[in-house]
C-alpha cells in the first residue's frame, strides 16, 4: 500500500512536467502546420506565375471548370462545405446543410465528387473555392 502511494505521489510530480511535454508538443505542430501552408502558398504563388493565373486573373472564375454541377455552383459547395463546421465537421450531416440551402440529395452528392475532383485537378478552382470559403 505504501508502494502505491509512492508511485501516485510520483505521478502527481511529473504531472506539470508532462503537462508542459503536451503544450511544447501542441506548439511545434502548429508551428510545422503554419510551415506546410507557406509551403503551399509559395508553390501555388510559384505555379501562377509560370501559367499566367497572376493577380489579373485571381478571383475571376470562368471556363468549363466553373461550371454548375447537378445544378450546384461552386459558391454553394463551398457553404455547404462551411457549414458543417457547425456540426463539428460531422461528415453525415452534409446533406442536410445542403438540403437547407436548397438542394437535393442526390444531386449533393454527384456535386460534392465532381468539384472535389475539380478542385483537386485545377489550382484556380481550388483558389477560388478557398477564396468563397473564407468569405462565405
Amino acid at each position: 500500500m505504501l508502494k502505491r502511494m509512492k508511485d501516485m505521489r510520483d505521478m502527481v510530480n511529473a504531472a506539470p512536467d508532462m503537462i508542459a511535454q503536451g503544450q511544447q508538443m501542441a506548439a511545434q505542430a502548429q508551428q510545422m502546420a503554419a510551415a506546410q501552408q507557406a509551403a503551399a502558398q509559395a508553390q501555388m504563388a510559384q505555379y501562377q506565375a509560370q501559367s499566367g493565373f497572376g493577380a489579373a486573373g485571381a478571383g475571376t472564375a470562368g471556363g468549363a471548370d466553373f461550371e454548375p454541377i447537378a445544378g450546384v455552383t461552386l459558391e454553394q459547395f463551398a457553404a455547404v462545405s462551411k457549414g458543417v463546421a457547425a456540426h463539428g465537421y460531422d461528415g453525415s450531416k452534409l446533406v442536410e446543410i445542403a438540403q437547407s440551402h436548397g438542394i437535393d440529395g442526390p444531386a449533393w452528392e454527384t456535386a460534392s465528387q465532381g468539384w472535389n475532383a475539380r478542385i483537386t485537378a485545377d489550382p484556380a478552382v481550388a483558389q477560388q473555392f478557398n477564396q468563397l470559403y473564407r468569405g462565405a
